[in-house]
């Protein structure tokens, strides 16, 4: 999911280089959401995680 967010980063920054600020401005945001979707389901993975404990084998 990090390397879509990167994706629609380099997407924002040429677009707007290129002085297509709408499109820029609309693959800032999805980069956002995305980003804050992959953080979320790292720390629902992380809690998940702590609270299975590790087996002992």
């Amino acid at each position: 999911m990090l390397g879509w967010v990167v994706t629609f980063l380099v997407i924002a920054l040429i677009a707007g280089i290129l002085g297509f600020g709408g499109i820029a401005g609309a693959s800032v945001e999805i980069a956002k959401i995305i980003f804050f979707i992959a953080v979320v389901l790292f720390l629902v993975s992380a809690v998940f995680g702590l609270v299975r404990g590790r087996n002992r084998v």
